[in-house]
């Protein structure tokens, strides 16, 4: 009897079991077959389900990028153009340096402080000053942090930016200031410069001087001027107009000293650098050229700050 009965039960617990788990799967529904609460469970994850996704996500689907870098051809490309990369580079490097010697402008600018306070004491008072030969080190000019002869593009470049600061304060102190006339003064004293520079090359050219001065040297040589510029400006706005011609002429008696003094080392001959007798037409055209250059100096000088001072 017990083991006819067994069986029974256990299929009535089974059937009951089973209609459980039906009614816990199934949706409640109203009396009128409308569902009473929606099923969202489907269509919005929750925070954990957001996650795994998010994370199950890039492996799922595939990363583009990740699949773009695991490509041999891709691989191949990156490194095709950094190669192109590389030889434009040098490209550019070689032709600037053609057009712009960086690695000479590095030996202009190789200055200190101790150079820079000897040389401005030398462009205002050049009478002092004994020796004026550049130091030579296995025929290459030392630096000019070494040498206080040895011409440099530090202080013209410095004149220069100080020029036109100093030209601006000028033009404030007379109400005439403008950003356009400021413009107007730093350009002209650029071009003035330049032509400057331009025509010394077409003499030396022209004269057939085998010289050892290069384009940098004469930039160089004509930037100095700025420094006795500077002087005359604040010496007219700071005592008036007697004492800006008084300091200008100073000053530009100053570079026609200097000028004369380091260029005959540079333009004329051997003998006459050790002051003899100049003799032949070719030095006589060289001994011209370098007082030629020298007087041009103070002309500039006048030229670029009589308006400023009223």
């Amino acid at each position: 009897m017990a083991a006819l009965v067994r069986p029974f039960f256990i299929a009535v617990i089974q059937n009951i079991r089973e209609h459980n788990m039906r009614l816990r799967n199934s949706p409640v529904d109203r009396p009128d077959g409308s569902q009473l609460f929606d099923d969202t469970s489907a269509a919005v994850p929750g925070p954990e389900g957001a996650y795994r996704n998010q994370q199950a996500g890039p492996q799922a689907e595939g990363l583009p990028g990740h699949s773009f870098l695991s490509d041999p051809m891709s691989n191949l490309a990156v490194a095709y153009g950094s190669s192109l990369a590389s030889q434009g580079r040098e490209m550019v490097d070689k032709n600037l340096d053609r057009f712009i010697p960086i690695s000479k402008l590095k030996y202009y600018f190789a200055v200190d402080t101790v150079y820079v306070g000897k040389k401005l004491g030398i462009l205002v008072f050049p009478y002092m000053h004994k020796n004026w030969e550049v130091n030579y080190q296995q025929d290459i000019p030392v630096a000019p942090r070494f040498d206080v002869n040895a011409p440099d593009l530090y202080i013209p470049t410095m004149g220069f930016i100080t020029y036109i600061l100093v030209a601006g304060l000028a033009l404030g102190t007379q109400n005439r200031f403008s950003p356009e006339l400021l413009g107007v003064q730093a350009s002209s004293a650029l071009v003035w410069l330049i032509m400057e520079v331009l025509a010394v090359l077409l003499s030396l050219y022209l004269v057939t001087v085998n010289t050892d001065l290069t384009t940098i040297d004469l930039l160089a040589f004509s930037g100095y001027k700025y420094v006795g510029m500077i002087v005359g400006i604040v010496a007219g706005l700071l005592f008036g107009r007697p004492a800006y011609y008084l300091s200008l002429l100073w000053c530009c008696a100053a570079i026609f000293v200097f000028m004369i003094r380091t260029l005959r080392l540079k333009l004329l001959s051997e003998a006459a650098a050790e002051g003899k007798l100049v003799r032949g037409t070719r030095n006589q055209l060289r001994m011209y050229l370098t007082m030629s250059i020298a007087a041009a100096q103070p002309i500039f000088m006048y030229w670029l700050t009589y308006h400023l001072i009223r």
